[in-house]
């Protein structure tokens, strides 16, 4: 199977109603613990990858976004969390 990188950029706002919680991305069902920050990964290169993010604070999941990246796909892809700790946060495509 060959791969290719993904370059992610997570962001948090400056002013959040939580603290100390670090994202989790999930690739293909598979959850992996993450920084802030910028960050590159390894995902197919031959199908369609389904990318996930989401914050947890011990007691729930939020800020979760998903999106489905293409094989031809070579924007980087950049995570927004929400400011309150019960809304959605965004993934979207970034050109290059």
């Amino acid at each position: 199977m060959s791969t290719r990188r993904v370059e992610l950029t997570m962001h948090r706002p400056r002013l959040a109603l939580y603290a100390g919680i670090r994202p989790t991305l999930v690739i293909g069902g598979r959850g992996q613990p993450t920084q802030w920050g910028d960050g590159t990964w390894q995902v197919p290169a031959d199908r369609h990858t389904t990318i996930g993010v989401y914050l947890y604070n011990r007691m729930w999941r939020f800020g979760q976004a998903e999106l489905v990246l293409d094989p031809e796909d070579t924007s980087a892809l950049e995570y927004r969390a929400p400011v309150f700790p019960f809304l959605r946060g965004r993934l979207i495509h970034r050109p290059l």
